[in-house]
């Protein structure tokens, strides 16, 4: 089995700032260079960008053009990077952290332990499962 590899965890918050609720996360992705890392941002800026209110869109087109320098200086450090915006009373926050992923053992072609053959799914009727032989 192959050892840990670096790579770039990415996240995307939302959070309504009317109330007290903590962010949603939106959406993630695992990035195994800071060139993948670094293009996940701009990508999604430039996609809402039409969409967000004209201070706002400034805003995000100034960290494109200007802003976004010291995000990949950070990001060859590396180091965590965060980048927000917000439109009305949402706040759009991306996260890039550094991290090591660890592979998961692979199955395929291996005996599953004999607990395996127990195993009895959520939505099948009490009874009708497999039986252990106890």
């Amino acid at each position: 089995m192959k050892g840990p590899v670096r790579g770039y965890w990415c996240e995307c918050w939302t959070q309504d700032l009317r109330d007290e609720r903590p962010p949603a996360l939106l959406a993630s992705f695992d990035a195994y260079s800071a060139l993948q890392a670094d293009r996940w941002v701009p990508v999604a800026l430039r996609t809402i960008s039409p969409a967000l209110d004209a201070d706002t869109s400034e805003e995000a087109w100034e960290w494109l053009y200007i802003g976004r320098i010291e995000t990949r200086r950070a990001l060859l450090r590396p180091e965590l990077c965060t980048v927000s915006v917000t439109h009305a009373s949402t706040r759009i926050t991306w996260t890039i952290r550094p991290v090591l992923f660890v592979p998961l053992a692979h199955r395929q072609s291996t005996a599953l332990p004999a607990c395996s053959q127990a195993f009895r799914p959520m939505s099948e009727p009490k009874g009708q499962g497999r039986t252990t032989g106890r």
